[in-house]
């Protein structure tokens, strides 16, 4: 039998994407008044490997990774899935949950040693439900010096860029951890 242990802290990340540069900014404020000082900061990348949310978002999204100084307890997930859930609501067309009327979509998530892990309310089979209505996925696995994509990662966390700001944000997490 193994013994029970407390995990190591992650590093919390978001993605944080919207037609509306001023939106991204106040999101970022906001998201640090409640996680702590953002540490990390990627370009503005380009929305493009999707049109899923042009109906709901419109054209020319843009895309800003960003992560936060203070490291969290991997368990703290769903809460801050609902978090950020009700900050998209808040920014919502009439500042109230319409279908189809977001401005902004905030995705948290983490790094460790060994993944990239993601918050979502979608269920599939290949992710592990965390509670209150929240999912977890593992997007990104990292071996042999890298984040490595599975077959149901989404086309844009696979790409190079990409994969070059996670391993990035991997190599701050360890740094940290010293």
């Amino acid at each position: 039998m193994g013994k029970i242990k407390e995990p190591l802290p992650v590093k919390l990340i978001a993605s944080i994407f919207t037609a509306t540069g001023e939106l991204l900014e106040e999101a970022g404020v906001r998201l640090s008044q409640e996680f702590g000082p953002i540490d990390y900061e990627s370009e503005l990348l380009p929305f493009d490997h999707t049109t899923y949310y042009a109906a709901e978002f419109g054209e020319n999204l843009k895309r800003r990774f960003v992560a936060f100084e203070e490291l969290v307890h991997p368990g703290q997930l769903a809460d801050i899935k609902l978090l950020t859930n009700a900050l998209e609501m808040k920014w919502a067309v009439g500042g109230r949950p319409r279908e189809g009327k977001r401005r902004i979509n905030i995705d948290p998530g983490y790094v460790s040693h060994s993944k990239l892990v993601l918050a979502t309310t979608k269920n599939h089979a290949h992710r592990i439900y965390l509670g209150q209505g929240v999912y977890a996925e593992v997007t990104l696995h990292f071996r042999d010096g890298t984040f490595r994509a599975w077959p149901w990662t989404y086309p844009d966390y696979a790409s190079p860029p990409l994969i070059a700001v996670f391993n990035q944000l991997r190599a701050l997490y360890v740094k940290q951890l010293r």
